[in-house]
């Protein structure tokens, strides 16, 4: 047993330390670089009884500070049985009236309500750069021109960029947060290595004709989740040189935790269920050692219970995997200008290994519930 976790310990540090030293790589972006010529962006933003958070993001979306000939907002119902579309019409009056917008119904056409949505979209968009969004987020003022001076300086084809959670004090919100800051972790540090792994499709940037050059999500539409993973290894595996991660704080679009442990279990398990699919084994090889260090961790604390040999070498590995995650996410927590409190950590080290271990267990039986649907991966 103590061999094993040795085993599972070094290759452990060893995906820490590669990512580490991938967020080493990535600079931070600072240029504004500014011309006559604006790129212009559809933004797309899928929603499904979102009435609850649509007054934020409708706020964000009226202060961007971009001209309003060089963008357009796709909201794509996706079946909302709430008062979602009259609440975006509603905010709409207060904009000015030169805001450009358009509402379309979604046309499902696959297994994958948010992908058709995409889809459809795309096809309907005037412009040539493509910003995908989701319905529950803030958008930063200066996150449209940003962009734009990224794609001159750096003339990539598709762009990822970074998600954040705001500062929550409960506990709930605080293990969200360290949960996202060590997948933002694994993103950068992936795209630092050039071999990125992940993206977040609440901040994804790409070219209209990239898109449709790759088929969109022909070959994935099967699956429910993956608008963003999906299109990011086609994109990649096409254009290698030309897929890059925008890090500036200027641009981190802000999304709400969830309210539950539940909803938090399945959306996990969303996330996880597209896993096996993916074409990358390097993701594939960091999930499946991450998922025995958390494995370990449970069996060793099960076996400690009986012997106080186990206990102690289970305490040793125990502790040296807290120091290690909380190394590992510090860093970037003050790139999203967030608190980290020690305690709080401890707690939730304590309980990701379950909910870790629920989780992948619960992707391979492929039934997870969401937005009131049920899917299969």
């Amino acid at each position: 047993m103590m061999i094993i976790g040795l085993i599972i310990g070094v290759l452990y540090l060893l995906v820490l330390a590669y990512l580490f030293l991938g967020n080493l790589k990535i600079k931070e972006f600072f240029s504004k670089e500014d011309v006559l010529e604006k790129n212009k962006f559809s933004i797309i933003i899928p929603f499904r009884n979102e009435a609850k958070n649509l007054s934020e993001l409708m706020n964000s979306l009226q202060k961007i500070n971009y001209p309003k000939d060089s963008f357009e907002i796709i909201f794509v119902d996706d079946e909302s049985d709430d008062n979602s579309v009259k609440i975006i019409e509603t905010e709409l009056k207060n904009f000015d009236k030169s805001f450009p917008f358009k509402i379309l119904k979604n046309k499902r056409k696959s297994n994958s309500p948010k992908k058709d949505a995409i889809t459809l979209a795309v096809s309907k968009a005037r412009y040539d750069w493509i910003i995908t969004t989701d319905a529950d987020c803030e958008l930063p003022i200066n996150w449209l021109q940003v962009f734009h001076s990224f794609i001159i300086k750096k003339q990539p084809l598709l762009i990822a960029a970074p998600v954040g959670l705001s500062n929550q004090e409960s506990f709930i919100g605080k293990y969200q947060i360290f949960d996202l800051l060590s997948l933002q972790t694994v993103t950068m540090g992936s795209f630092g290595m050039n071999n990125s792994l992940l993206c977040n499709g609440a901040n994804l940037c790409y070219k209209k004709e990239v898109f449709n050059s790759v088929n969109g999500y022909e070959g994935n539409n099967h699956i429910a989740s993956g608008d963003d993973i999906f299109l990011l290894e086609k994109v990649k595996s096409k254009y290698p040189n030309k897929v890059q991660f925008l890090k500036s704080k200027e641009v981190i679009v802000i999304t709400k935790t969830e309210d539950s442990w539940k909803k938090i279990l399945y959306q996990r398990i969303r996330w996880a269920s597209k896993t096996s699919k993916q074409h990358n084994w390097v993701s594939k090889l960091v999930g499946l050692v991450v998922f025995l260090c958390n494995l370990l961790v449970i069996i060793g604390a099960f076996l400690s219970f009986f012997s106080n040999y186990h206990l102690q070498y289970f305490l040793v590995f125990w502790m040296l995997k807290l120091v290690l995650d909380f190394l590992f996410i510090i860093s970037t927590a003050s790139f999203f200008r967030n608190k980290i409190s020690f305690f709080k950590f401890i707690i939730s080290s304590i309980l990701h290994p379950f909910i870790t271990t629920f989780v992948v267990v619960g992707s391979i039986i492929g039934t997870y519930s969401w937005k009131d649907r049920q899917f299969k991966k």
